[in-house]
């Protein structure tokens, strides 16, 4: 098992940054590629970013690539997301999620998930 608390949202105006960060715990860390996901009012769940094991290799969905990134600190078992120049549009509950495999970008490839924090971005 792993667990996963996000931290970090909030409400922030449109052009603006703001960083998330997921802690994790119980097995270890490192073992599992990570990712974020995020979840509109009324929308499915849709991938934002991952990063490896290793946080060497980081990959994006095509509107947040340039805006957001990914990184990751295995000694304190933490991924984080850096999102800047915030759209309304990025307004969501963000959820970070771990797994076994690399470069999955699907609900289903995830095996762990964090119960979300919200991020809303006013005009």
């Amino acid at each position: 098992q792993v667990q996963l608390v996000e931290s970090g949202g909030g409400l922030v105006q449109a052009g603006g940054p703001l960083r998330l960060s997921c802690a994790g715990s119980g097995r270890t860390f490192s073992n599992y590629a990570m990712g974020w996901f995020r979840q509109a009012p009324g929308k499915e769940r849709e991938f934002v970013a991952a990063i490896s094991r290793t946080g060497g290799s980081t990959y994006y969905a095509a509107p947040v690539q340039g805006q957001f990134t990914i990184s990751r600190d295995n000694a304190k078992s933490t991924v984080y997301l850096q999102m800047n120049s915030l759209k309304p549009e990025d307004t969501a509950v963000y959820y970070c999620a771990a797994s076994l495999a690399w470069r999955v970008v699907r609900v289903h490839e995830y095996a762990y998930w964090g119960q979300g924090t919200q991020v809303t971005v006013s005009s």
